[in-house]
């Protein structure tokens, strides 16, 4: 995807998918692109942004406690 930058990655699916809100949540867009393999799971799925936000998306994520994530 031209003008789209990876900002995140990981084999689970819902990481991905929480991390795609968080960035939504601070007005940037954000697609997830899964490149897992539906038959065996294996792969990665990945988290892009636009290339102009995505060094305030990559600061936005590594601010982000790792304990807002898991469940209590």
């Amino acid at each position: 995807m031209n003008g789209w930058t990876v900002v995140y990655s990981d084999g689970f699916p819902p990481a991905v998918a929480l991390r795609r809100g968080v960035l939504e949540g601070h007005d940037i867009p954000a697609v997830v692109l899964n490149k897992r393999d539906s038959s065996y799971l294996f792969g990665m799925v990945e988290l892009l942004v636009r290339a102009e936000d995505a060094e305030r998306a990559k600061g936005i994520l590594a601010a982000q406690d790792p304990t807002e994530f898991e469940a209590t």
